[in-house]
């Protein structure tokens, strides 16, 4: 439970920092950020791997790139489910993406995973 919420937090900071910098994303409060934020990580955790089981082909030929575009669906799925949170179509939530993304991969390089037992 935990890591869920310390994702939560991390994916609120990756979308906030996309609002600041990738023009066609906005929040209308920080409840929305928040909320967003935990309906990505449930749209993460059920719907992303239907989807990327279903374009795996895709993602095949484009060599992983087509995982960019499934990102920004699911960044689009959330904009679309929930009021306070705006994505100005397809190029906004590839940019969206990309900023999460990153602002994720930083997080998970500082942040340790004690599911991972090390030896010695």
């Amino acid at each position: 439970m935990l890591r869920f919420i310390l994702q939560a937090v991390v994916t609120a900071l990756g979308l906030w920092l996309a609002a600041y910098v990738v023009p066609g994303v906005a929040f209308l409060s920080t409840g929305s950020l928040i909320a967003a934020a935990v309906l990505l990580g449930l749209v993460n955790a059920f719907v992303r791997p239907i989807l990327v089981f279903v374009t795996f082909p895709l993602t095949v030929v484009t060599l992983g790139l087509f995982l960019l575009v499934v990102n920004a669906a699911t960044i689009g799925i959330v904009a679309a489910l929930l009021g306070g949170f705006v994505v100005d179509g397809l190029w906004a939530g590839v940019g969206a993406a990309i900023v999460t993304g990153v602002i994720s991969w930083i997080a998970g390089g500082l942040i340790p995973d004690k599911r991972i037992q090390r030896d010695g």
